[in-house]
């Protein structure tokens, strides 16, 4: 029977979103003995009632207290407290030491950070997800002989090569695709293949930092190349590889640029397709984020253009589209890429998640891959709406930005006489992580005076709070 009658007083630290107060509050009355393990908790929509909160507000904080193992969710049951908690006088003692040792720490990372443009874990088909799982662990998947395939499961690869026949103009066999854990894998395996040490890749600058990581860990140099509104500048490309020797590569994000979210023209296309070919790069395109585009149609990938005899390792996330703890990237090359990428991850990893892998396999096959993103696209659509409204409204005076066709996050920049570092540092200080530009340059001095504010994870309520307590911050270096 649910607790109804239960009263709980929404405290917690008023500078916190209103979940993670609400979070905090269900966690001091289980401390304190008021709420006992196995106690059932009001369903969200009374608890909703009660607080005069949002109902997301309190799914949210329940989902919090759940992935921190305080709460268990149990079909037609409800939410209630983990049954397995220690005894209460040793969970006070545990949590008392944590405390002072928290004390004693730097101060730990919020829940979130406006800078991630990453999925909401909470509208993912979980419950498809289980059952594919079942699934594939009750088939032949954990009897195989030996190791499987460091390209990944057949099963997953055919269906990867039909989805993105299908989605994004992109023919490609098996032979041809590689299953990573996530994209920053496939970004790290593709540059052993086709880099050698000392020599050069040419990056977006701002650009992903990430990658420049991966690319340096195989012992490569990275240039930076200048990116404005229309994304990579292909001029100063050509220009910048007619005077550095030894670029062997290039890595573009031409979707939705990272950080700056613009999309590259196609005119830009085909003229980056044809520096590349003269110059004999390989380009790397990342195309990180494909499914969300919000008007008109996804652009069709460099990969999809670019003839076989071009080589271009095209890699894409199926991370971005679920959840980050669903570990699963994968690369298009043509074979002899695809083999140098496998035998490198052999070394070490000697294969990937297989049981994930032939689930994920039965999610495209049935079409709860696709119908997901449609359903993503809808929700995170209207998330960026009121991200736009509330920062015209609370910040106008303050940034300007272009709304983004597609993408997780908005790229604001900052009007006369702000500083990014400055402002950053402030909400860092109240539990606001966000990155300023020059958290995405090779060189401070290209640094651009923007910030990324990612809005995919973030409820209506969460974008309203995280706007608010980034325009007190503003305020406050008055």
């Amino acid at each position: 029977m649910k607790r109804n009658d239960l009263v709980i007083e929404l405290g917690g630290d008023h500078g916190q979103p209103l979940f993670l107060r609400l979070a905090a509050s269900i966690l001091g009355e289980i401390e304190r003995g008021r709420i006992k393990p196995g106690d059932a908790l009001p369903g969200t929509r009374t608890l909703a009632r009660n607080l005069k909160l949002h109902r997301n507000t309190v799914a949210a904080a329940f989902h919090e207290l759940i992935m921190q193992g305080w709460l268990v969710a149990e079909p037609s049951r409800g939410t209630r407290v983990a049954p397995d908690l220690p005894a209460l006088g040793k969970l006070r003692r545990q949590t008392e030491a944590a405390g002072r040792a928290k004390a004693a720490e730097p101060e730990s990372l919020p829940v979130f950070s406006l800078s991630d443009a990453i999925p909401d874990s909470r509208i993912m088909p979980v419950n498809e997800l289980a059952r594919a799982f079942r699934r594939a662990l009750a088939g032949p998947v954990l009897f195989s002989k030996g190791y499987a395939d460091p390209r990944g499961t057949r099963s997953l690869r055919q269906a990867l090569t039909g989805y993105l026949s299908q989605e994004r103009g992109l023919a490609a066999t098996p032979e041809e695709l590689m299953v990573t854990r996530g994209s920053q894998m496939a970004i790290y395996l593709a540059a052993a293949a086709i880099i050698g040490p000392g020599q050069k890749i040419a990056v977006e600058e701002p650009g992903y930092p990430q990658a420049w990581a991966a690319f340096r860990a195989v012992g490569a140099q990275v240039v930076g190349v200048p990116v404005d509104a229309q994304g990579i500048d292909v001029a100063r490309l050509e220009d910048i590889l007619s005077h550095e020797r030894d670029v062997k590569a290039l890595y573009v994000t031409p979707h939705h640029q990272y950080p700056s979210t613009v999309t590259l023209g196609a005119g830009r296309r085909l003229r980056l397709l044809e520096i590349a070919r003269r110059h004999r790069l390989t380009v790397i395109e990342d195309d990180y984020d494909h499914e969300y585009r919000f008007e008109g149609r996804s652009v069709l990938p460099l990969a999809s253009r670019a003839g076989r005899d071009m080589p271009i390792v095209y890699i894409g996330s199926l991370s971005k589209l679920l959840s980050p703890a669903v570990r699963l990237g994968y690369a298009v090359a043509n074979p002899d890429i695809i083999e140098r990428m496998a035998c490198r991850r052999d070394a070490i990893d000697r294969r990937g998640d297989m049981p994930l892998e032939e689930a994920m396999a039965g999610l495209i096959g049935d079409g709860t891959l696709a119908r997901h993103a449609r359903k993503a696209r809808r929700i995170y659509e209207a998330r960026r709406n009121l991200l736009v409204d509330e920062l015209r409204r609370q910040l106008g005076d303050a940034v300007d930005f272009d709304v983004p066709s597609g993408g997780l996050a908005i790229w604001a920049k900052l009007r006369s006489g702000l500083s990014a570092d400055a402002w950053a540092a402030r909400a860092q200080r109240a539990g606001l992580p966000i990155s300023p530009g020059s958290a995405y340059v090779l060189d401070a001095a290209n640094a651009p005076n923007a910030f990324r504010i990612g809005f995919a994870r973030l409820t209506e309520d969460e974008i309203r709070e995280q706007v608010a307590l980034l325009t007190a911050c503003r305020l406050a270096g008055r």
